[in-house]
């Protein structure tokens, strides 16, 4: 197989484009950049642009939006608002729901095939974790219906702990609270190095807790880190690099994530989007990372053939 054409099992790759502009006036340099590239999908930053207030969408602004996006062989998915939290306490919960029924709307009327959002988390002392899941299971239940009549499947992406949260999904917790809720427009963005962050702060091994995720996972977040939480004081990217030490987006390859065991033991959905999400710092790497991602996408599709087989 040519290594830069799709994998068959992976619907396509893409990357994740960086918003510099809260008016994506400069968008079309940027999908400029990607057809270049070649990728079949760009996830295009919602969460960073002025097209929401109080839950209402600005509509003149997604129209411009729409515009700007349309005509392109390209295709869609969406990071929603990563502010978006459906374990929240009831009394703040209704302006998170709100929020996200307008990013899928957006992602909708963009022609999207996901929408990312990331998994709740709980920060109170005194909440109750096991009603907190339950809070993220009724909202996701509606939001999965938000994103059945926007053509949209919605995928709950698994994060790490940081700030002051007591508890965020392990990928088994996702995968079992996916299971459990079983419907069909609200699947998982299997992110692999916030699974190694997590893991290693709950002292887990990686590739089960990757393994279970994967058979919901439409989506992945791909990107390349030591799996070693933020601990010391820094100034800069390059000392947190130097350190090797947090969410650090780096190219594949740069850190110590055994990705060819990770395609090896992953089956994934079918039809998942395989996207990397780099740091702009390293954007000068993307040209070269391409077909480092395409062999990624490759490697999913080898697994699940042989699986099959």
């Amino acid at each position: 197989m040519d290594a830069l054409a799709p994998s068959p099992a992976v619907l396509g790759v893409g990357y994740s484009i960086r918003a510099t502009s809260p008016d994506f006036d400069d968008l079309g340099p940027k999908l400029d950049e990607a057809e270049r590239l070649g990728v079949e999908f760009v996830e295009l930053p919602v969460f960073a642009w002025t097209l929401v207030a109080n839950g209402r969408i600005l509509s003149d602004r997604l129209q411009k939006l729409v515009a700007a996006t349309r005509d392109r062989p390209l295709r869609y998915t969406v990071h929603g608002p990563l502010a978006i939290n459906l374990m929240d306490q009831p009394a703040r919960l209704p302006r998170h729901v709100a929020l996200l029924d307008a990013a899928l709307e957006i992602a909708g009327a963009l022609g999207a095939v996901n929408m990312v959002m990331h998994a709740g988390c709980v920060r109170e002392q005194d909440d109750d974790i096991a009603v907190a899941y339950k809070r993220q299971r009724d909202a996701l239940s509606h939001a999965g219906d938000v994103a059945a009549r926007n053509d949209v499947t919605l995928c709950v992406e698994n994060v790490f702990r940081f700030e002051r949260m007591r508890e965020t999904p392990l990928p088994s917790r996702l995968a079992a609270e996916l299971d459990s809720l079983d419907h069909p427009h609200v699947r998982a963005t299997l992110d692999v190095s916030h699974a190694y962050l997590r893991c290693t702060d709950a002292r887990v091994p990686l590739l089960p807790e990757l393994m279970a995720l994967a058979p919901f996972a439409k989506h992945v977040h791909v990107h390349d880190s030591f799996g070693r939480a933020l601990e010391s004081w820094a100034i800069d990217d390059a000392e947190r690099l130097g350190l090797g030490e947090g969410d650090l987006h780096l190219p594949l390859g740069w850190g110590d994530i055994p990705w060819s065991e990770v395609t090896r033991q992953c089956t994934l959905a079918p039809g998942a989007v395989v996207n990397l999400e780099l740091h702009r710092r390293y954007w000068s790497e993307l040209p070269e990372q391409i077909p480092v991602l395409r062999r990624l996408a490759d490697g999913f599709t080898a697994h699940a053939a042989a699986t099959v087989a």
